[in-house]
């Protein structure tokens, strides 16, 4: 009758086991026996003409609750700092790429912008009537669900209209806001990874909240930027696709270093991803890699298939180049 204890034993070892490793599974695992992290990339992705279509703005609320019902593990969205210092979820560097507004998101307050209109003109218009939201209104949206999902959090920092050389001045008052915003909610810790290319702001977080998931993204020089995550003892990278190689993801797995890969469309470029062997993929084709992995979906009227698109890679940066917002 020893059975008891011991399961209660285990169940309190579970219980106490280090949460990051329920975000993700330890990069010792044999690549095929790690479960790839599926995330929606900036929700359902960025206005795009073909695969796949998407109608919908990157980082609005029905991007992202179109990604998750789709089948996703979780999504990454964009965040920037109001001029009254709310976090709230825009992708561009100005208001008037993708609103009706104009300027910087760090000019209007969260009130203003949140009355702003999403604007990819024809043929999105026609079927996306979204509106920029603080993030505040995704952790409360979150927060009714019976799962949390994952939430990488991608900082968008520089400031375009802040006077010369103050670009980046804004970044502490971000940091606290961004502390404060997951506290009130209080998201789970475990589901949480924060994301930004700028150690300084990397370390500020260390300091206000030890206990947080923290990234380097890196878009070029890969090899200039893993030894500052190793050296900054950070939990992972961030890493474009077209930087991704399975060298370069297994080196900085075997640094004990957990790997996001962000990007990808087409069939092809889907397969090269997956044979890096990341940790998780934050991609703008959903149902194509989850096709390809095998793994179902929950939206009910699903469109066809993509995941095979004869598209390669030159093809695929054809269409982002058409369309209007890409990927930074």
């Amino acid at each position: 009758m020893h059975l008891l204890p011991t399961l209660l034993v285990a169940g309190l070892l579970c219980v106490a086991a280090p949460t990051i490793q329920q975000a993700f599974q330890p990069p010792s695992a044999a690549p095929h026996a790690r479960r790839l992290l599926v995330l929606g990339h900036a929700g359902s992705g960025f206005f795009t003409p073909i695969n796949p279509f998407n109608a919908l703005p990157p980082s609005s609320l029905g991007g992202i609750q179109r990604a998750l019902a789709r089948g996703a593990d979780g999504v990454e969205v964009d965040i920037q700092l109001s001029q009254d210092s709310i976090p709230v979820l825009y992708h561009d560097q100005t208001l008037a790429s993708m609103t009706d507004g104009t300027g910087c998101v760090s000019q209007l307050s969260a009130a203003a912008l949140t009355r702003l209109h999403y604007r990819g003109g024809w043929p999105y218009d026609w079927l996306q009537h979204e509106q920029p939201i603080a993030l505040e209104t995704l952790l409360a949206t979150l927060a009714k669900r019976r799962s949390y999902p994952h939430l990488h959090l991608d900082l968008h920092e520089l400031d375009e209209c802040a006077p010369d050389g103050a670009g980046y001045a804004r970044s502490p008052a971000l940091v606290r806001a961004l502390i404060r915003a997951l506290k009130q909610y209080n998201v789970p810790r475990e589901k949480v990874l924060i994301l930004t290319n700028r150690v300084e702001t990397l370390r500020l977080f260390r300091a206000q909240l030890p206990a947080a998931a923290l990234a380097l993204e890196i878009t070029e020089d890969f090899d200039q930027g893993l030894p500052v995550a190793v050296a900054e003892h950070l939990q992972g990278v961030v890493i474009r696709k077209d930087v991704a190689t399975p060298e370069r993801v297994t080196k900085a797995q075997q640094a004990g270093l957990q790997v996001v890969i962000f990007g990808g469309r087409s069939g092809k470029t889907l397969d090269r991803l997956l044979a890096c062997h990341p940790d998780a993929i934050e991609v703008d084709n959903l149902e194509g890699l989850l096709t390809k992995l095998g793994r179902p979906t929950s939206e009910e009227e699903r469109l066809p298939a993509t995941a095979d698109a004869d598209v390669d890679d030159e093809s695929e940066a054809e269409v982002e180049a058409e369309a209007k917002h890409q990927i930074d």
